[in-house]
């Protein structure tokens, strides 16, 4: 009797007849084994970069009527939404590194935008690989050197380009912002079109995980011609405190990125063609604020923003829904983790500003759903605080192989199932590393209710404030627009809160031994 067994392209013939169990006992156990379909779950894993949760739908918000999403607000039916899942670092690159090596960024090196991550590094990638999985990632990067773990991978050079993208693989690679080649098409159709594929050519007898990252909705906010026309001639509301314009206004310790700026940019590029070879490559120009007095220009940069924004997401969702038809269609959706999320939140005029970076909520809220039919709850929300080091922790436990004792987070599987843990974390912690005048380097916690950050960017020789400390509480401002620190009602909280970042950045490793200026700075301000 003959079995016939294929590994990869190698296809091994095996004589029973002439290999007895007596002679070879180890070998024909292997071959049995191996002859068997794993039939762990498979993980599509699909990112976008920016699309916050105002702009999803199913959070709620001003935007909630506006929102073109049915398939983001189907994987919400159909599965578990998060409503606390927290960025540590909210800024494209950190928080990438975090998902994949399950590390904050003071441990895995990479806390600025700058920053990249050696092959060399261990990431949870590398963990499924040596799991038996099949393993991918196809679009944005953004972690400059070449991607490892991956078995296959196609992925944007930097941000990548919005239409006709050069896309990098193993035979064209080269570091940081060389390689490719160039496709034909708009980024976020071909990125889904390109994980459609790998899927579908994949080994069918292993799991899989593959990374699905959308460029899109990073600036600036592009999107696919056939939403051109969504929003023509639509009014979209702005948020409350849209006409903040000054930290006086809530006693905040920083100024943050003024839409004004943007307001600036779209300017900028509408005279200099040589800025569109970036970031600043923004749909819709020429743009003008010709005879508009200066809330009048915000609100119309306001205007142009969300609506592109929103047109982004469109075609976001629109791949989604490819990618949920493709798994039904080939029987794959029943056994297959679907999670969508973004690498951060964004502000979208909320406290006149735009970008992330900050602690606030906006900037720190990933949005997060997750379908298993097998497991996860449908039409359910999830109030757990879940924090982006924890994602490569629930890969691993879907997998069925061994979290690495230096990875830090945890997996919240029987959290999905409704089961929270009795010692389940009462904060997530944050810090910002990269400093800017306007966006200070800070640290702090978030709970359920309470959120205390120290600005000790505002303790270095190019601080536009002197202030140090923010609390909100978010139970009766959820929108923070008071900084209640010097509120006497909350003084025993916040000494409490003192005392759990301080915590906190010990459980976590992030010391400060290597930069002693700050320490200098925390000892001189902590009891301001």
């Amino acid at each position: 009797m003959k079995k016939l067994l294929q590994l990869g392209s190698i296809v091994i013939l095996i004589t029973f007849s002439i290999i007895s169990c007596k002679d070879k006992p180890k070998e024909a156990k292997q071959a049995k084994a191996e002859s068997k379909t794993d039939e762990r779950p498979n993980i599509l894993f699909i990112m976008s970069d920016d699309n916050t949760a105002q702009a999803w739908g199913v959070y709620g918000g001003i935007l909630e009527d506006y929102v073109h999403a049915p398939n983001i607000s189907r994987l919400a039916d159909e599965g578990t939404l998060l409503e606390n899942c927290l960025v540590s670092n909210s800024i494209c690159t950190p928080s990438r590194a975090t998902i994949l090596t399950g590390q904050y960024s003071h441990i895995n090196g990479v806390k600025i935008l700058d920053a990249g991550l050696s092959p060399d590094y261990n990431n949870i990638a590398k963990e499924m690989q040596k799991g038996g999985y099949q393993t991918s990632i196809i679009g944005k990067w953004h972690l400059k050197q070449e991607p490892a773990g991956f078995d296959y991978y196609a992925v944007l050079p930097g941000q990548g380009e919005y239409h006709n993208p050069v896309i990098k693989t193993e035979d064209n690679w080269k570091d940081y912002y060389e390689g490719g080649k160039q496709y034909e098409g708009f980024s976020t159709d071909i990125i889904a079109d390109k994980t459609i594929n790998w899927i579908e050519n994949r080994d069918k007898s292993k799991p899989f995980m593959a990374m699905c990252h959308f460029k899109a909705t990073h600036e600036p906010y592009d999107y696919p011609e056939r939403y051109a026309d969504l929003y023509k001639d639509v009014e979209i509301p702005a948020p409350d405190s849209f006409y903040d314009s000054s930290a006086s206004t809530t006693g905040r310790s920083f100024l943050g990125q003024s839409m004004d700026n943007l307001k600036q940019r779209y300017l900028d590029a509408t005279v200099n063609p040589e800025l569109r070879k970036d970031f600043m490559n923004y749909p819709g120009l020429p743009f003008s604020v010709d005879g508009l007095t200066n809330e009048e220009a915000r609100y119309k940069t306001y205007q142009k923003m969300i609506k592109d924004f929103m047109r982004s997401t469109a075609g976001v969702d629109d791949n989604i829904g490819k990618l949920l038809d493709y798994l039904d269609k080939t029987g794959l959706a029943e056994n297959t983790v679907v999670i969508y999320t973004a690498d951060q939140g964004y502000f979208l005029g909320e406290h006149g500003w735009f970008d992330k970076r900050l602690i606030f909520e906006e900037s720190i809220h990933m949005p997060f759903v997750i379908r298993y039919p097998k497991e996860v709850r449908a039409g359910a929300r999830n109030k757990d605080l879940i924090e982006n080091v924890d994602f490569s922790a629930l890969f691993a436990d879907y997998a069925g192989i061994n979290y690495p004792a230096d990875m830090q987070g945890r997996s919240f599987r029987e959290n999905l199932k409704g089961n929270t843990p009795n010692d389940w974390r009462d904060y997530g912690y944050y810090r910002y590393w990269d400093h800017s005048k306007d966006r200070p380097g800070h640290f702090g916690i978030r709970g359920k209710r309470y959120k205390l950050a120290f600005f000790y960017g505002n303790g270095f020789k190019d601080a536009a404030q002197n202030q140090f400390w923010d609390f909100y509480d978010l139970e009766e401002d959820p929108k923070e627009l008071h900084n209640a620190y010097n509120d006497p009602k909350y003084k025993e909280i916040i000494e409490e809160l003192k005392s759990e970042i301080l915590k906190k950045k010990e459980a976590v490793g992030d010391t400060d031994v290597d930069t002693p200026e700050v320490l200098e700075i925390i000892k001189e301000h902590w009891n301001d």
